[in-house]
Parts: C-alpha cells; sequence; structure tokens
C-alpha cells in the first residue's frame, strides 16, 4: 500500500480552514486538518512545497516513521506552522488505517474508556447581565459546563465577547485590528462575575474562565485566590507560559485548578508544567501538538502526574480536529473534558461530520475512521479571506499579549 496523492484544499466557510487530503494506491483516503489561526498560507506552503512531495509513495501504515521521519528529518523542530502541517499529515493517517480495518479510531487507540465526551460551550455577553443570560441559555440547552466571559466596565471590546452567541469568531479583520486592556479593572470585576452566576445557578454546574495570557503571575495567583469560593472548574492560560516555571508563584497562591496549553506545540512545551504539578489540566490539541501520535504521549506523561486532558476546541479548529479530537478524547484514560464551541451550518455543511451534541456530552459517533469529512465541491465555493486575529494594547499604547 503506497499514498498516491496528497492535496491541500482552503476554504472559508466563514471562517478559514487548511484540510489535508490523502489517498492511497487502493483508494482510500484521510484528512487531516492544519488549520492555523491568522497564519493559514503558512502551513499551506509549508505542505505543498516541503512535505507532500516526500509523502508520496510512503506506505500510509508507518505513522510512528513517518511522523519521526517528518518531526526529526527537518532538523528545524517545532513551531505552530511545523507542527500543525505534521498534525494534519498524522491525522489523514490515522483516519486511513481505522478505515483500513473498518473500525472507528477510539477502538483503533484501544477503546472507549468512556461513552460520552463532557463538553463545555462558550457563554459571553457585553456586560454582567447579558453574560448572566448566556449562561442561563447554555444550561436550558444542557450544557453541564459552562466558560463565562463578560465584557468588562471601562474596557472596550474585553476578550471573549463575540458577536454572535454561538459562533464566536476573533478573526475579524483583513489587517489586525487594536484593542485595549486593563487589568486592573478586570481583576475588580471578574470575582464579582462569578459571584453573581453562582447566586443566579448555584453550584450544580461547572463554570470556567479564559485569562487569556493578560496577567502576571502574582496577578494570576490573586485571581484565583479571589475566585476560591466560586469553586471553577479551572481558570485557564492565566499567564504566558513561555517561562514553564512561573506557574510555581501561581500555585503558591491559589486551589483553583490551572489550565494552558492550546497554543503549545510538543511535549516539551508542558514537561515541567506536568512533571511538576503546577497544573490540573492540559489543553493541546490534535492539530497544533502534531497529531494523534504526539497528543497522546502528552497525554501518557500527563497521567503520571494525576493531570486531565482539556483540549481546546475553539472554531479556530475545523470539524476534523474536533472529530478526532472526541475519538481520542472516548480513549484517554485521564480525560477532563473538551472545549466545544460550536461551527457556523455552513462550515457544517462543508465538513460532514458523524459526531453530535446530547444532553452535556458529544459522542463521536461509530463511522470507521474519524467520522469527518469534506465536501470539496461545496469547500470551492468558499474562497480564501485573510483574516487577522486582534493585538492588545494596555491604555499607555504598550503591545500586551493576545
Amino acid at each position: 500500500m503506497k499514498i498516491q496523492a496528497a492535496k491541500v484544499i482552503v476554504t472559508c466557510p466563514g471562517r478559514n480552514f487548511v484540510t489535508l487530503k490523502i489517498v492511497t494506491d487502493q483508494g482510500v483516503h484521510g484528512i487531516g486538518d492544519a488549520t492555523l489561526n491568522g497564519r493559514e498560507l503558512s502551513v499551506v506552503s509549508y505542505l505543498e512545497d516541503h512535505v507532500i512531495p516526500c509523502l508520496i509513495g510512503r506506505d500510509p501504515r508507518q505513522i510512528e516513521d513517518i511522523w519521526q521521519y517528518l518531526y526529526r528529518g527537518a532538523y528545524w523542530r517545532r513551531g505552530p506552522v511545523t507542527m500543525s502541517a505534521i498534525a494534519a499529515v498524522d491525522t489523514a493517517l490515522w483516519d486511513i488505517k481505522a478505515k483500513m480495518a473498518n473500525m472507528p479510531l477510539y477502538d483503533l487507540l484501544g477503546g472507549k474508556s468512556r461513552e460520552g465526551v463532557m463538553v463545555y460551550g462558550h457563554a459571553n455577553g457585553g456586560d454582567l447581565e447579558e453574560t448572566i443570560d448566556a449562561v442561563g441559555h447554555y444550561i436550558e440547552m444542557g450544557y453541564k459546563a459552562i466558560r463565562a466571559q463578560s465584557g468588562v466596565p471601562g474596557i472596550k471590546d474585553a476578550y471573549g465577547v463575540g458577536r454572535g452567541k454561538l459562533f464566536y469568531e476573533p478573526a475579524d479583520a483583513s489587517l489586525p485590528s487594536e484593542t485595549v486592556w486593563d487589568t486592573p479593572k478586570y481583576l475588580r470585576f471578574v470575582p464579582k462575575l462569578f459571584e453573581t452566576l453562582r447566586d443566579t445557578y448555584g453550584f450544580d454546574h461547572h463554570l470556567l474562565h479564559d485569562a487569556h495570557h493578560r496577567l502576571t503571575p502574582i496577578e494570576a495567583g490573586r485571581l484565583g485566590k479571589d475566585l476560591e469560593p466560586y469553586r471553577l472548574f479551572w481558570l485557564e492560560d492565566t499567564t504566558p507560559a513561555e517561562n514553564q516555571e512561573s506557574f510555581k508563584l501561581i500555585r503558591q497562591h491559589t486551589t483553583t485548578p490551572l489550565a494552558v496549553g492550546e497554543i503549545f506545540n510538543t511535549i516539551w512545551d508542558c514537561k515541567d508544567l506536568i512533571q511538576n504539578q503546577l497544573i490540573d489540566y492540559i489543553r493541546t490539541t490534535v492539530v497544533r501538538a502534531g497529531g494523534i501520535t504526539h497528543l497522546r504521549r502528552i497525554a501518557d506523561l500527563a497521567a503520571i502526574y494525576q493531570v486531565r486532558t482539556g483540549s481546546h476546541g475553539a472554531t479556530d479548529l475545523s470539524p476534523v480536529t474536533m472529530g478526532a479530537a472526541l475519538h481520542f478524547d472516548s480513549w484517554v484514560p485521564n480525560f477532563g473534558i473538551q472545549e466545544y464551541m460550536r461551527h457556523t451550518e455552513e462550515t457544517d455543511a462543508v465538513f460532514p461530520h458523524a459526531y453530535r451534541f446530547e444532553d452535556g456530552f458529544l459522542f463521536p459517533g461509530d463511522t470507521i475512521g474519524h467520522g469527518v469529512d469534506i465536501d470539496e465541491k461545496l469547500a470551492e465555493k468558499y474562497p480564501y479571506k485573510r483574516a487577522y486575529l486582534p493585538v492588545a494594547r494596555l491604555e499607555d499604547g504598550t503591545m500586551w499579549n493576545w
């Protein structure tokens, strides 16, 4: 069996997605997600100019060897472009292998560890009242876990406040727009938000919050301490984790569970965080961390230290990643939760899939492979549109973390 052809499909049914399709000489095909929000065409070039020529003629069953070939053989390791490209190949190859075995991907990985995958949705509003109502709406839809983000008094365009109720997409302009950030105003407001949510809805539902790398370690420790009475499921991405030791300071000051890692690319980005038990959830994803092959290694390391998975699942990841992630989530023994931001109807039509939402859980379905495909004819109707994430500045003009 040989890889006969591979091609990259770029489509924009409301936002840009990059998909790799690999076809074997026996007519079996698999697809993988290579989307890198705001840098999509960089991965397209990496795949078309450097990776695909190396794949033709290779045995698609040799997933591990191909992964090592693309990672070790390039010499220039890691980074979001390289690892997104490797992830697309890896995911497509796992899809092919599961189809060859005539089984759902979770069976090929070792079988289910659970029947359903608990997910959390995104409730956001322009102010406190809107966010309270949004959380109530998600409760009505059956969610057991909800991330709450709100506009902050005195801050225009605060992070996490979408333009729609279900389909938040932060990449909003052909050149980066600029937002203004004020940490003291945010730190004063967030505890009030969660106090009001608990007063309104009680403690029967999990609540989560994302600081999106905006805080210093000591500010993060203070916020975590202030939020302890409201029993958050987790406080996410409090500070940039390039310096993994910075989480020691946060951990010293709060027992609020900590989650980080959606932008991590390899096990080395989270090794110290995990082995020093500085986090409770690791948020690496199939598409950003080199595919299922490498994500399994991260999850296995995390399991030793009782760190659970909580993979990123926003709309900048295509349904291909969501499908693969749900099969991974169904298998992985140390699963915690899966982010689930719903795609638009146009996106769902381009990427027909087997997974479904029911009573706070996602179910991957029992279709062979990872259960997601692409309608290439329909994809052609949505050409690429350049879109950037915003940038953030402090009120004095200093660049800050997005």
